[in-house]
């Protein structure tokens, strides 16, 4: 069994480039045998675990590129201390490079984890999985689909990283030549198909839904398969995969194409098909779009306030209960404390308890729709030339902005996600240990004397905006920290929603269908639909009725849908705009001023650097030293 160990081991070494490491994570006495690994149920179930190992690091959003990435959230790179790894954060600061690159998925290096090692766990698992005679048939063929799963997914999440990457279908034979160990990079195509292939596998042997939660949440299910080959089938069909004439001349060492020359608009109704299989099997399932429900603790709440709750909540609320959960990890959202600001004496003394740091630049806060839900500057109503004048609170915004509380036009008459989603200089904080509505706290951030603005440099938010969505409402910030955990959502019914919509746009154009499946996710906003919103509010009211229209719609519906949810980074990437979008200053206000007048000025925080190579990351040098039928992504 020596020889398995140097299979692993060489691999390891011409795939990924990566050092001599354990390649189990579950020995006995170090011994480290597939004979042991494999002997009986329990002990292949520990290495079934081990398959998922890597899969759990996800839960980390400092290096998940949809997170940090997006511009959704701006981290200090300033800080005296460095709680968090800020490799992700500073990518779009300019600093990814080949020699070691940032957030390394493919080598295991600087923020990433080393995939290519956890795919052939998977291939250990699969090839091994006949030996433990105590393993039910039924048992067996449900550890067999999730390892499927395992796999598929970890080349996919390379693929959206490195576009062609080598496919490691199966381990390389100790006996196997030079040549054959070289592996080379696979077209993107020949990629996703393959994933799709494995899940295609792996979708009849899962069951549709955990229905023993207290061991088995966070496992694999029909509905996570699902909606994940949806998403890999939209992404596949997505321009930056499909015809993208920007890496055309990317090609093996040996002339074999890298990508598609031509876009196959086949590929959206594919997709399509896939969205509707998930969506039919999740409603079939009994999941739906969230509705908050108040515990006892909650007191009597206006609509703005419960819909508010509603948005939130839909991401927040425990996993065992939320109906439009389809998959989250097992491990919670470590960073509540760095959304959430300061809102008592206590806390603004316990500052180091609670970094506040994750900053929201106002692009973001503009993505959000007017209350008429269309954008800021589409609604034929709003004052958008004066939208940073200031206003002072009435009665009438009491449940969004304190009363009496000054502040600027921008943060009135917006629609609920706005709200739910952005927390800034006076606006309502419902909950924190406070449920009585008319008690609730608000945030004042203007200048170092409030409770919330910059105290020193590791405890400050340098816009004056926090991703109020990633706090759960009932975690108390006070004298010290408690937070009343969760799990982040890498795929809800939402989302679904609006990929479905998407892709019935890009294979038919504008649809019946296509509007319904957008309505839904806006009527639980409290939004009228597209066309009506449109129609009656928009200076452009017949936007929604055109192909690229709706488009640019359902674009920024998800982003907003999905704000701070580490989804907005790979849409934009998949669409092929987030260079446009990381081509503005990104800005937040003067946090130092503690005058209104003076404080609403806008500062430019961070100046992003984002070219055409950053949409793939590049191969490490050393990797295509080790391995030369590797070639280096194309603008590298």
């Amino acid at each position: 069994m020596k020889q398995y160990y140097k299979i692993l081991l060489l691999v390891g070494l011409l795939v990924s480039g990566a050092s001599c490491k354990k390649y189990l994570d579950v020995t006995p006495d170090n011994t480290g045998t597939l004979e042991y690994a494999f002997r009986n149920r329990n002990e292949a179930e520990n290495y079934l675990f081990t398959c998922y190992a890597t899969l759990q690091q996800f839960s980390d959003p400092t290096s998940n590129i949809g997170f940090t990435t997006s511009s959704e959230i701006i981290y200090p790179n300033n800080l005296t201390n460095h709680p968090l790894n800020e490799n992700g954060f500073s990518l779009i600061r300019g600093t990814q490079n080949s020699a070691s690159p940032g957030v390394n998925w493919w080598d295991g290096e600087n923020g990433g984890q080393a995939l290519f090692r956890s795919i052939r766990r998977c291939n250990i698992m699969l090839e091994n999985i006949d030996k433990p005679v105590d393993l039910s048939p039924s048992e067996k063929a449900r550890w067999i689909a999730e390892v499927k799963f395992l796999k598929a997914y970890y080349h996919y999440y390379l693929c959206r990283l490195y576009g062609p990457v080598p496919l490691v279908k199966t381990n390389i034979d100790i006996t196997a030549s030079t040549e054959e160990v070289r592996v080379k990079r696979s077209p993107v195509d020949s990629v996703f198909n393959y994933c799709v292939q494995l899940l295609d596998e792996a979708i009849p042997d899962l069951p549709p839904v955990i229905t023993n939660q207290a061991k088995e949440l966070g496992r694999i299910t029909q509905l996570t398969a699902l909606s994940i080959k949806a998403e890999m089938l939209a992404t596949q069909a997505s321009p930056l995969f499909n015809g993208n004439p920007d890496y055309a001349s990317m090609k093996n060492k040996d002339g074999q194409p890298l990508f598609s020359s031509t876009a196959d608009p086949q590929k959206w109704k594919r997709a399509a098909d896939a969205c509707k299989a998930a969506i039919d099997a999740c409603e079939a399932n009994g999941l739906k779009l969230y509705t908050f429900v108040a515990p006892p603790t909650v007191g009597s709440l206006s609509d703005q306030l419960r819909n508010e709750l509603t948005i939130q909540n839909a991401v927040t609320e425990k996993w065992d209960v939320n109906p439009e959960l389809i998959w989250a990890l097992n491990p919670t959202f470590p960073c509540q404390g760095y959304a959430t600001p300061r809102l008592t004496p206590k806390s603004a003394v316990n500052i180091f308890s609670n970094p506040s740091t994750f900053a929201v630049p106002i692009s973001t806060q503009e993505l959000f729709y007017t209350a008429n839900g269309v954008p800021l500057t589409e609604d034929k109503d709003y004052d958008y030339a004066n939208r940073f004048a200031l206003k002072t609170a009435g009665d009438a915004d009491k449940y969004y902005i304190a009363q009496g509380y000054t502040t600027i036009n921008e943060h009135y008459g917006r629609e609920s996600r706005f709200y739910a989603n952005i927390a800034f200089d006076g606006s309502i904080w419902y909950g924190n240990g406070i449920y009585n509505q008319d008690q609730a706290y608000h945030v004042e951030a203007r200048g170092s004397g409030s409770l919330a603005g910059p105290k020193d440099l590791n405890t400050l938010n340098i816009t004056g905006y926090w991703p109020k969505k990633l706090a759960n409402y009932l975690s108390v910030y006070d004298d010290g920290f408690q937070p009343i955990e969760y799990h982040l959502p890498l795929m809800r019914l939402a989302g679904l929603y609006l990929l479905y919509a998407e892709t019935l746009n890009e294979a038919n154009g504008p649809t019946a269908d296509a509007y319904n499946y957008i309505d839904k996710v806006r009527a639980r906003a409290g939004l009228k639909g597209v066309l009506e919103s449109w129609s009656t509010y928009s200076k452009n009211p017949g936007k929604p009725t055109t192909k690229e229209g709706l488009r640019d719609i359902i674009h920024r519906e998800r982003r907003i849908e999905l704000c701070f949810e580490a989804q907005s980074g790979w849409d934009l990437r998949r669409w092929k705009e987030i260079q446009g979008v990381l081509s503005v200053p990104l800005q937040g206000w003067n946090i130092y001023e503690s005058e209104a007048g003076n404080y609403y000025r806008l500062h430019t925080v961070l100046t992003p650097v984002f070219g055409l190579k950053n949409y793939f990351w590049p191969i490490k040098d050393n990797d295509l030293i080790v391995n030369n039928n590797l070639v280096q992504t194309t603008y590298w």
